[in-house]
């Protein structure tokens, strides 16, 4: 909390624009294209990351697909998971976010510039409707991003189990699944220290239909998991990223 209240006070002079923007783009039938929207996260992130300190390094962009269409499953450290994510993807994309979250103030307002869907993990019917909705856009080209252990985690870089329930978007919308590895995400907000940290996003090589297809969502969730996690492992035997 601490690091956020800095992150705030350090960032009063961007508020008025930050906010008359969010309150433009947040509009229904706003006119303004999904990368502009997106250029404009992208640059209230940066002012997040300056003001709090944050370094955001990542590998793998060039293995993304090269068509629009696909699904991001990163691991879920935290609240600085989607901050990290939008600072080193550089095209719009969605989420589906669990409903507790969705109708937070700013959040409901960044929900709706991304065109995220809340969900209801309680309600099968409406989860269902959800996942539908979320393969429905990405067969029209749209990129979505799904945490696939649907909670974060809170043993620092250690993951949840995978579940299965998560990945029938992609195999409804037959994309590939892209696994992305976070490391450290935990930390900006998680840790009471106000010191430099580093936040690690790594995007993995993607996981085709064709390689996927003949398998059970459990099966894949256990797939991307392992490939995740064993990053993680690579990562932080080689150097160790926390606060400087």
């Amino acid at each position: 909390m601490k690091r956020i209240l800095v992150m705030v006070l350090k960032n009063l002079i961007h508020v008025p624009y930050v906010a008359v923007y969010i309150l433009l783009y947040a509009r229904e039938n706003d006119r303004h294209s999904d990368q502009q929207k997106y250029d404009f996260l992208k640059k209230v992130v940066n002012y997040a990351n300056r003001g709090g300190n944050v370094k955001i390094v990542s590998s793998g962009q060039e293995l993304l697909p090269e068509k629009n269409g696909f699904i991001l499953y990163p691991n879920h450290q935290g609240m600085y998971d989607m901050l990290a994510i939008i600072d080193s993807f550089g095209r719009p994309l969605s989420a589906i976010l669990k409903k507790e979250v969705a109708n937070v103030p700013f959040v409901k307002q960044i929900r709706k510039i991304m065109r995220a869907l809340p969900m209801d993990r309680e309600d099968v019917r409406q989860s269902m409707k959800v996942i539908l909705q979320a393969a429905k856009e990405v067969g029209e080209g749209r990129n979505y991003v799904i945490f696939a252990e649907g909670t974060r985690s809170r043993n620092g870089n250690q993951l949840l189990d995978f579940k299965g329930g998560s990945f029938k978007a992609a195999m409804k919308a037959k994309c590939p699944i892209v696994p992305v590895a976070l490391i450290n995400s935990f930390v900006p907000f998680d840790s009471h220290s106000l010191e430099t940290v580093t936040v690690q996003v790594h995007y993995l090589k993607p996981i085709p239909y064709e390689e996927y297809k003949d398998m059970k969502t459990n099966e894949i969730a256990v797939m991307v998991k392992e490939r995740i996690q064993q990053k993680i492992n690579e990562e932080t035997k080689v150097k160790s990223y926390g606060t400087e």
